[in-house]
């Protein structure tokens, strides 16, 4: 498929053209061919081929994941500020190195094995739920009711307390979005209030009784990991973050699939002959939808793409969504291919920065696609989907669906 070069050149983050939150893989394509080096109005940066994605995340010397410079312009000294230069992923070494070993001692392989067969219950429940209802919703009915009760049972959260955090984390990511209104700014600033108001009864209660430290997250980031342990605010705010992660990426995992196989039948038929390819299927549908499509750093010192130098202090935003169709590092890249290998795509970012929640990740969607498809294997997508409109996270608001 050939690539436009008008579409590279005119392209803006902060101004994106019609249609590249429905589509933005005709831009991400004329990016890769003709601006591995996407330099826009305010200075910044674009970096859209694997190969180049792939170094910046492995260098944490060159390139910085801290945000408290560039996040103080755009938010003040607000409960967003104080959130998004807290959480594990805007922080460099040698905070980062500490806040991720305790956040991996929390979410052993132990505890993920521990989880699956509620996981397994889960599903099954909102599964026999849906199956005698003519229309349905694969999102509000489906893919975000999954993580949601994971992440409230990793935490120990009462099922009745429940019903806040999808519009909470929805309102806090949303802030992350390259261009904001002022009602977003409030609504994000509103939620990660609430948010750790309620994180902070949670943690009290649990300090005067602590839960199981093998299964219980919460119990586990309070007790820290080899002496180390988090600070109030570092702890408040990492559960914030760990709560959105996993339902932001999570959720939109499983609905971005759910409609990719109604978009490719035959891979769903090959899927449907030979369910061991799930584990692949994850993988890539990771990669052909990403849900999680824009990543940022700052460079602390001239570095080199291209032949092109991006100065110390720029600011440099990760094309993920890009990365992940490069035709470089993947045959056919915007092909669905189930049973792709290798796979090495960048959905989970990539070097130290590595998502801690990974695997977590892995075995829900695995659980959830699998197991959807195979009680309801002739489902269909109807009506007009709806996308969130966003461009740093790609997933949908709504997906009507028929289960056949």
């Amino acid at each position: 498929m050939q690539a436009d070069p008008t579409l590279a050149a005119r392209f803006e983050l902060t101004a994106p053209p019609d249609g590249f939150a429905a589509d933005p893989y005709p831009f991400y394509r004329a990016l890769l061919a003709h601006r591995p080096v996407k330099r826009f109005a305010d200075g910044s940066v674009m970096l859209s081929r694997w190969a180049d994605l792939d170094r910046v995340y492995r260098d944490t010397t060159a390139f910085s994941s801290d945000k408290t410079v560039e996040f103080l312009p755009k938010f003040g000294r607000t409960p967003l500020y104080e959130h998004h230069t807290t959480s594990l992923v805007f922080n460099d070494p040698p905070l980062h190195t500490r806040v991720r070993k305790i956040m991996v001692g929390a979410l052993t392989p132990r505890a993920l094995a521990a989880m699956e067969p509620g996981l397994v219950a889960l599903v099954d429940r909102l599964l026999a739920r849906m199956a005698d209802r003519e229309a349905v919703d694969l999102i509000e009915d489906f893919a975000a009711a999954i993580p949601v009760e994971v992440i409230g049972n990793l935490f120990g959260i009462p099922h009745a307390e429940r019903g806040p955090l999808r519009d909470w984390s929805l309102a806090i990511l949303g802030a992350l979005e390259p261009v904001l209104s002022a009602e977003q700014q409030a609504r994000g600033n509103r939620a990660v209030r609430d948010f750790k108001a309620y994180l902070k009864t949670l943690a009290d209660a649990r300090r005067r009784r602590p839960g199981d430290p093998q299964t219980d997250v919460l119990t586990r980031l309070i007790a820290g990991n080899a002496g180390e342990a988090l600070s109030e605010v570092e702890l408040l705010q990492n559960c914030i973050f760990i709560l959105n992660a996993g339902h932001e990426t999570t959720t939109n995992l499983i609905g971005n699939a759910l409609n990719a196989l109604h978009e490719w039948p035959q891979e769903k038929a090959r899927l449907l002959a030979e369910p061991a390819l799930i584990g692949t299927a994850v993988d890539e549908f990771l990669r052909f939808e990403s849900p999680n499509q824009l990543g940022n750093r700052l460079a602390t010192q001239d570095v080199v793409f291209h032949g092109e130098t991006v100065a110390a202090g720029t600011r440099v935003h990760l094309a993920i969504g890009a990365a992940n169709r490069d035709p470089r590092q993947f045959d056919a890249p915007d092909r669905l291919d189930l049973g792709r290998r290798p796979n090495k795509h960048l959905a989970f970012a990539g070097g130290p920065h590595l998502c801690v929640g990974f695997s977590l990740a892995r075995m829900e969607g695995r659980i959830a696609i699998a197991r959807f498809v195979q009680r309801f294997p002739g489902f269909a997508v109807t009506g007009t989907p709806e996308r969130t409109g966003r461009v740093r996270f790609r997933g949908f608001a709504r997906l009507p669906a028929r289960l056949g």
